[in-house]
């Protein structure tokens, strides 16, 4: 704003130093070229110097524009182009201040308007005639002046308003806005996933008021969804632990004399230290998947062999729980280059999942084809499913669809990661109600190369 008054002060003075120059340098103008004309005629000593000086005044050419004056020695006005006879005092004082200042223009009142007058001094004076002075009303041109200084007021007042507007719009639109990002941020990384932001406008702030808003959405639903794995996890290690316990305590108790109680306690034992081997594995698994530590141990295997172990672990399980297994693989050898232990893991947590979810009377399928360049193993079961609203989470980190059922919620995001470390995908097709596909694919290869261990 301060910027704004200064500029338009140096306008305003500006133009009126333009306009006054401009006058001037007219004026100074007609006095040189007058100046050299009395100078020829006092050279000529024939003529008759005043009535050459008198003829001159009288057919000044200019008279519409400034008024022409010759001066005696002592300031007053000898002879007019207007004709009529100026004020002396006033005459005098002009010749005064043009002594005491030099030659230039100088300004003052005359008959209540201003006036412009340049006086130019004879080098040789002649019968009482010393200078010349020409003089412009002011009035003109300070009416124009003013017009364009008020003009150009006009359109600062345009201007700062424009820019008081444009700094409001400004503020409210970006800079409040920014700064209520800013709050919410700050907000959403001290942990309150409740925060959100109100958007104003359909513009580049709106769109960010809305990322930021489902970033949030997200980050809460992940929290909960963390919050959920940690109970889960929790409750998966109590639970073998507990029963580890239990038959411990029992078989200490009974000092082995009974060898049919101490050899189901040690089966539980072992099959619940299994379980929990198997739950720890996963989690460094996921641990090393996050951190982008997770190293593949990478040969030319046949991945049917872990299937088909696989595939054998869970046929007394489901047998017990009331489940039909059944397995059909190709005849020919498939070989894939990967990492026989980690792929063996992908195929144990999907049939796992597909027996967990599984009812009693239901059935798990796991068949496996070579389609092209790639191996497909599909594992179908009968079970609860996965409602259309979950199926694209269940990959996710954290998420477990049906929180009733045991498992840390990990698993296939762990073997999502794997399959695709393999240049492979997995990829679920599931109805709610009737049961579940999960489909992996492995690309083929006859590489012949030695075992190595690469990222």
């Amino acid at each position: 704003m301060v910027i704004i008054l200064i500029t338009l002060v140096a306008v305003a003075l500006g133009i009126r130093h333009y306009y006054y120059t401009s006058v001037q340098n007219v004026l100074t103008s007609r006095a040189e070229v007058t100046y050299n004309d009395f100078t020829r005629l006092a050279q000529d000593s024939a003529l008759d110097y005043r009535a050459q000086v008198r003829n001159e005044v009288a057919s000044f050419e200019f008279k519409d524009q400034m008024e022409m004056m010759v001066l005696s020695d002592e300031g007053l006005v000898l002879y007019t182009s207007s004709g009529f006879a100026p004020d002396n005092a006033i005459m005098y004082a002009f010749y005064t201040a043009a002594s005491q200042s030099g030659e230039g223009a100088l300004i003052s009142q005359m008959s209540g308007e201003r006036v412009m007058a340049v006086t130019v001094y004879l080098a040789e004076p002649r019968e009482g005639i010393s200078s010349i002075r020409f003089l412009a009303t002011l009035t003109q041109v300070d009416r124009q002046v003013t017009l364009l200084i008020t003009a150009t007021i006009l359109l600062g007042v345009l201007v700062l308003a424009l820019v008081l507007f444009s700094s409001s719009y400004f503020i409210n639109s970006i800079v409040n806005p920014v700064g209520q990002l800013g709050e919410t941020a700050r907000k959403i990384a001290g942990g309150d996933f409740g925060a959100r932001l109100e958007k104003k406008n359909n513009d580049e702030i709106g769109e960010l008021c809305d990322i930021i808003n489902h970033m949030a959405e997200e980050l809460g639903a992940t929290e909960m969804m963390k919050n959920d794995f940690i109970s889960s996890v929790s409750h998966e290690l109590r639970t073998p632990l507990t029963a580890i316990r239990g038959w411990g305590e029992t078989i200490l108790t009974d000092q082995g004399e009974d060898k049919q109680t101490l050899e189901k306690g040690m089966k539980v034992i072992i099959s619940e230290t299994d379980r929990l081997t198997h739950m720890v594995e996963e989690l460094l698994d996921f641990s090393r998947m996050q951190s982008g530590r997770l190293k593949l141990v990478r040969s030319r295997i046949d991945p049917l062999a872990e299937l088909g172990e696989a595939f054998m672990m869970y046929t007394d399980r489901a047998r017990r729980e009331g489940l039909a297994l059944s397995y059909d693989e190709p005849e020919d050898a498939a070989y894939v280059w990967g990492d026989k232990n980690k792929l063996r893991q992908v195929f144990v947590n999907v049939i796992d999942n597909a027996v967990k979810y599984s009812n009693p009377g239901g059935s798990v399928s796991v068949n496996a084809k070579i389609i092209g360049e790639d191996l497909v193993v599909q594992v179908e079961d009968t079970g609860i499913g996965i409602s259309e609203e979950d199926l694209p989470k269940v990959k996710a980190k954290f998420y477990k669809a049906d929180s009733t059922r045991r498992g840390s919620g990990i698993g296939l995001a762990v073997a999502d990661e794997i399959i695709g470390r393999h240049g492979g995908k997995l990829d679920l097709a599931s109805v709610q109600g009737k049961g579940t596909i999960v489909i992996i694919t492995l690309p083929l290869t006859k590489r012949q190369d030695e075992t190595a261990e690469i990222n």
